[in-house]
């Protein structure tokens, strides 16, 4: 049973991105690192912004099935876009979480852990890109 279904639609990497709703809607543009103007955000951003938000969404989650307070973390993803051997292209994925400082060591590590098993960005990845938690 599907809770949500978001929609979207693109006709390119260099053109734009609308949700079915009209909420989002994106001029998308091409890297200087590929070769285009670096006008308008990428997937690759979408993608770390949307894996951020839901990582940090899914350790509020769990920190509270934890009774652990985690209200001030945030998390940043980096995605890198990388060529790989066969003429295509893959992603990688760093997660770089700030956490307070009670949650610091051991206890920090298990709730990045934790999270990283509920949140569906991760289980989407899990196995088919290098998804690396760092605690900052």
């Amino acid at each position: 049973m599907s809770l949500y279904t978001a929609i979207a639609t693109s006709d390119g990497r260099d053109k734009r991105a609308v949700s079915s709703d009209g909420r989002l809607d994106v001029k998308l543009g091409m890297q200087k690192e590929l070769g285009g103007d670096g006008i308008g955000t990428n997937p690759e951003q979408l993608f770390a912004a949307g894996y951020a938000a839901c990582f940090a969404s899914a350790m509020q989650l769990v920190a509270k099935r934890q009774n652990v307070d985690a209200a001030d973390a945030s998390v940043t993803a980096e995605v890198s876009l990388d060529a790989n051997d066969e003429g295509g292209f893959t992603l990688g994925v760093t997660l770089r979480v700030e956490l307070p400082d009670h949650l610091s060591g051991d206890a920090g590590r298990a709730l990045l852990e934790a999270t990283h098993r509920v949140c569906p960005y991760s289980n989407a990845t899990r196995g088919n890109i290098p998804v690396e938690l760092v605690v900052e």
